[in-house]
């Protein structure tokens, strides 16, 4: 059929139109890309940089050099050295186990830490590094670096790792650091990037646990070029981090070390104060351990020595340890009675070897009794029997007053890991703990140092010293941090009555210069340097009215769990104090016998600043002095290792 003239210039209208149409919407969408494109190129520019940097470029996190430890001779006890490792990210090696494979045929790698690495591997996300092997040679170090094509994601690195030059001589002042752990990640709120680094140390215990903040440093950064494979191609800079603070702790090296040689393989605690300023000059617990084996990861059959031992040579028993004090407390029981006013210090109390409360036999240290005592026999001879009459007299509020007077029952603050409070028991204390009531046998035990009553060797010292200066010294560990010193507190008379305190001095004093002085043995001869001091034993097992009337097993003759601990507290010169000084052995038997040479050496070595010459020892007991000191393993000059402090 033949179209007419107006169909086909309707078809053409319709054509037309939708040719338009067609056309101006192809011309819309190219208006729309071109506009889209020029905002991308323009204003989103530099974004769209970024990301394609960031195919190419990776930044990565330098470690900060960990603050070096110092003691007050500006020694260095804490520090760093180069270590070598090789490191692995998952995301760059792809198929891990051909790598570790390759590795393998490359390098020796220790099977156990290949397995904690892989776990660490596979804890942590896949782009953060892991330490595959620590601590490896150079040699290892260049033949990874020239095997690198066929090691994707293999990077031979360069750190510090903590060293302790006199090892276990400051083990448990300075504890130790080690790897960071999924426990340490957890107990932070919002933790520094710079623990992802792998295998950062941090400190886990000690001073370098409580200072971590400051020791740790902030970390800095690297760019590094990476290729699509994700080999590292070039570093294009860096911004060093900053280094932690350097710390000087007011320890002495040298003296420390003697305590710990003096101490040998008891299981004891020594510290010695500074009575003027409340420095700790030292602070050794026995036996001790190699801070260094957990900085390089412990092995299994070195910690299972270390936790296996009776002795427990990881806990610190300077601070962590309660014990006893026994007949050290007694000082503090005289001094409650006589501020009190209950007791003349002339008046007299009979001892006979035992006193009978409430139907029950307290019995004296002497089976025969010392006769008619006042305090200063009382101190001199340790009579138990005139403490049972002033605990009678004071009662135990008085006496747990003054016992906290005297720093007992206080947690101090020094950066030492579970620093105890001890315990001074009162009938508070009693009711809410035990659900019983206070009885007259609690306060006579308790005015002996027993019962429950506890105290640690540094309360035992904090408590020497204040009885030296009569003022509330509080110990101190820091003294300076980055050079700038930390200026000695000013400490507080403890407002005790001065004539009060000159009898306790003259007590403690004839304890160990007078002939019937339980530590006569341990004097000191040289007048300038004679101490004044006290010993203790406490005993850490019930004696049974049986065993008494067949007469009490020595110390000797029982298992060591059974004997008794062996104190002394100390301090000297005994006219001008410098130093106040204490000793806990555990299970070491007498006081007098055990804790008392101790500490008369530790004295001597610590007013002499070196070994003390045989003439201030007794000439009856210099040729066994000189076989104990030739015999101590000391430190000799140059044997410790690293840089001293400018």
């Amino acid at each position: 059929m033949k179209r007419t003239a107006r169909d086909t210039e309707e078809s053409a209208r319709g054509i037309t139109r939708r040719g338009l149409i067609l056309g101006g919407t192809m011309l819309a969408s190219m208006g729309i890309l071109g506009l889209r494109m020029r905002y991308m190129q323009g204003e989103q520019a530099d974004q769209f940089r970024l990301l394609a940097e960031e195919n190419r470029v990776n930044i990565r996190l330098i470690p900060p050099a960990r603050g070096r430890i110092f003691d007050r001779t500006g020694t260095l006890i804490a520090g760093n050295e180069q270590n070598y490792r090789i490191v692995m990210v998952r995301e760059d090696a792809r198929d891990v186990p051909m790598v570790i494979e390759r590795l393998r045929q490359i390098v020796e790698l220790d099977d156990d830490d290949l397995q904690r690495a892989l776990r660490e591997m596979g804890q942590r996300k896949a782009f953060v590094p892991v330490t595959i092997a620590d601590r490896v040679s150079w040699d290892a170090i260049s033949a990874v670096a020239v095997n690198a094509p066929a090691l994707p994601g293999v990077t031979p690195d360069v750190g510090l790792s903590r060293v302790y030059p006199l090892g276990p001589d400051m083990a448990h002042v300075l504890g130790y650091v080690g790897p960071v752990s999924e426990t340490d990640l957890q107990r932070l709120d919002d933790p520094d990037p710079v623990l992802q680094i792998p295998r950062f140390q941090v400190g886990k215990i000690g001073v370098e646990g409580r200072l971590e903040g400051i020791l740790r440093g902030k970390a800095g950064s690297k760019r590094i070029e990476v290729n699509a494979a994700g080999r590292v191609m070039r570093e294009l800079d860096r911004e060093e981090g900053t280094a932690g603070a350097d710390v000087q702790l007011t320890i002495d090296h040298r003296l420390q070390n003697f305590i710990r040689a003096r101490l040998s393989t008891e299981s004891a605690a020594g510290i010695v104060l500074d009575v003027n300023t409340g420095d700790v000059l030292a602070i050794n617990s026995s036996p001790s351990f190699d801070p260094n084996l957990f900085v390089r990861g412990i092995s299994f059959a070195d910690y299972q020595a270390l936790t296996e031992d009776n002795y427990l040579p990881l806990a610190d028993k300077t601070v962590q340890g309660a014990y006893p004090p026994g007949s050290t407390f007694k000082m503090i029981t005289a001094l409650a009675a006589l501020e009190a006013g209950v007791i003349d210090p002339e008046e007299t109390v009979y001892c006979g070897g035992f006193r009978e409360v409430s139907g029950r036999r307290f019995h004296c240290w002497s089976r025969g009794g010392h006769g008619r005592t006042d305090l200063q026999k009382s101190l001199v001879e340790s009579c138990d029997i005139y403490y049972y009459e002033l605990a009678e007299r004071a009662g135990i509020e008085r006496i747990a007053a003054m016992a906290r007077r005297f720093g007992l029952g206080e947690r101090f603050d020094i950066p030492m890991s579970a620093v105890s409070e001890g315990l001074v028991p009162s009938r508070e204390w009693k009711r809410e703990r035990r659900g019983e009531e206070w009885l007259i046998g609690d306060s006579l035990n308790a005015a002996i140092g027993q019962g429950y009553i506890l105290a640690t060797p540094l309360q035992l010292a904090v408590m020497s010293a204040r009885l030296a200066t009569g003022k509330a010294v509080v110990p101190r560990l820091i003294k300076s941090v980055n050079g700038v010193e930390e200026p000695p507190p000013e400490f507080d008379d403890l407002g005790i009555d001065p004539q009060n305190l000159r009898l306790i001095h003259e007590a403690m004093f004839g304890a160990t210069n007078d002939r019937r002085g339980t530590a006569y043995s341990s004097r000191i001869v040289e007048d300038e340097r004679r101490m004044a001091g006290k010993t203790g034993t406490s005993q850490v097992r019930n004696i049974t009215a049986e065993e008494r009337r067949a007469g009490v097993t020595r110390n000797e003759d029982l298992p060591w769990e059974r004997r008794d601990h062996a104190l002394f507290v100390a301090f000297a010169p005994a006219e001008v104090p410098e130093i106040a000084v204490s000793v806990v052995v555990e299970h070491g038997g007498g006081g007098s016998t055990i804790a008392a040479p101790i500490a008369r050496d530790v004295v001597l070595q610590a007013l002499h600043q070196g070994l003390p010459p045989l003439t201030s020892y007794p000439e009856s007991q210099r040729g066994r002095i000189r076989s104990m000191q030739e015999q101590l393993p000391l430190l000799k000059p140059g044997d410790v290792g690293g840089a001293s402090r400018a």
